[in-house]
């Protein structure tokens, strides 16, 4: 009941069904159908094996809790389900079943098959992020608004190069995800395929276990890969890198969303945003649980992360220690990105926000491009002063940036006026950001 209240809601709700312990149980019932399939085509079971198997066991109830109990003996969850697989045949094919198979073939075979879905589902969350952030830096190529470094106010950028540096980070892991191979697992006790080693066939397990991967749409593997992990490694970090991305945008937005700046706002809806004790707050719940998620995912990762060595030809404790935070990284993932899609597609940008804070430090934020302008005629020590004092002048008396240095007592006859405007106006020093717009929206629609 804890998951469903505390861990459930950060997770993609579609996929906690689509990955709950009946779907384990159909992909490990898969591998060994498909293995059966594969072993009747070479001649190693006799004919009509694998269609009497999947007959008897395709409609089979297994029963979930004994398999699930199973596991604190048997050490994973292949070893009590192989029994009730087998106790459920007819006695004369039980010997067939499983045959040249270990509990880790079955166990990450099925985690592979229960992930292929997911990434999926994840290109496709990802392929609608990025429509909707073309979308955003579409509209907002030229709107001006404060950069910000180290928390501060520093110099004029657009929100369209901002959406610009979520999109590329989401699709950047979007394309490392979609270069991620699934591959079977197929080894046999230590890897090597022992008991299927006909005279003169020294090759005939490799042969099964490729054919074992086009029957189920898995990749095939170079060989057996029980302690080596690294095609777990590559998926948990893309994995980590979808989370990082979409983390990024949650807390860009998230703080852009404050009270006191409110540049953005998150997409409305019925109880959206709603707090428990003060009527008038307006709470960044998306981001929360984006951010939630993904620093869920980052701790799964680890777990990963320091099982990769395992030791000899097969893992103690790190093996078994990758399940969960395998599945339940993708799931965080998902629920991520789902809430991230909905965000992208339905934020409030506030243009009228974002000229009041460019004007917040009355005109400060441009006293880099006035200190280059003063400079030939007053000298740069004296530009950077004058510079400065303009800028206070004017948020104490209400008055333009540009008004404030033409009054300046060093600066008053000195300088051309229009100048002085250009050199105050945010929308004429924005450098690169709208060639970098359309030149991240080129990218984003290159394959």
């Amino acid at each position: 009941m804890s998951d469903a209240l505390l861990q459930h809601p950060f997770m993609s709700q579609t996929a906690l069904t689509e990955c709950s312990g009946q779907a384990l149980v159909s992909g490990m019932l898969a591998f060994e159908l498909a293995l059966a399939e594969v072993q009747e085509a070479r001649a190693l079971l006799p004919e009509g094996t694998a269609e009497q198997m999947r007959h008897a066991l395709a409609g089979h109830a297994f029963d979930i809790s004994a398999v699930a109990a199973g596991v604190a003996s048997g050490g994973n969850v292949a070893i009590p389900f192989v029994k009730q697989a087998r106790a459920a045949l007819p006695a004369e094919l039980q010997r067939h079943f499983h045959r040249g198979a270990t509990s880790q073939d079955v166990v990450d075979t099925a985690l592979m098959l229960m992930l292929k879905p997911r990434l999926a589902a994840l290109d496709a969350l990802l392929l609608r992020c990025r429509s909707a952030a073309v979308a955003l830096m579409q509209s907002h190529e030229a709107t001006v608004m404060v950069g910000r470094t180290l928390m501060q106010q520093a110099l004029p950028i657009t929100f369209g190069v901002k959406v610009a540096h979520w999109a590329i980070g989401l699709e950047q892991a979007r394309r490392r995800l979609a270069g991620l191979e699934l591959p079977v697992q197929f080894g046999g006790a230590v890897g090597v395929h022992s008991g299927l080693d006909e005279p003169g066939l020294d090759g005939l397990g490799l042969e099964i276990m490729d054919e074992l991967a086009a029957r189920l749409g898995l990749s095939v593997p170079v060989l057996p890969w029980h302690t080596d992990r690294q095609p777990i490694h590559a998926l948990a970090t893309a994995l980590d890198a979808v989370a990082g991305a979409a983390e990024k945008l949650a807390l860009d937005v998230a703080l852009l969303t404050q009270t006191e700046v409110g540049e953005v706002s998150e997409p409305g809806g019925e109880g959206m945003g709603e707090s428990s004790s003060m009527p008038h707050k307006r709470n960044p719940v998306r981001c929360a649980l984006i951010r939630g998620a993904a620093r869920q995912v980052h701790g799964h990762t680890t777990v990963i992360l320091n099982a990769s060595a395992q030791p000899l030809e097969r893992g103690l404790g790190e093996w078994h220690a990758e399940w969960a935070p395998l599945i339940d990284g993708a799931l965080l993932v998902e629920g991520a990105l789902e809430q991230a899609a909905v965000l992208l597609e339905g934020l409030e940008v506030h243009p009228e926000a974002m000229r009041r804070n460019l004007a917040a430090t009355g005109g400060g934020i441009m006293a880099e491009p006035v200190s280059r302008l003063l400079t030939p005629t007053l000298g740069q020590e004296a530009a950077k002063r004058i510079s400065a004092e303009a800028a206070e002048t004017a948020r104490h008396q209400g008055v333009s940036y540009a008004e404030a240095l033409e009054a300046h007592p060093e600066v008053r006859g000195k300088l051309d006026a229009e100048a002085l405007h250009r050199a105050t106006d945010p929308a004429l020093y924005l450098g690169s950001s709208q060639a970098q717009v359309r030149r991240a929206i080129a990218w984003l629609g290159a394959e």
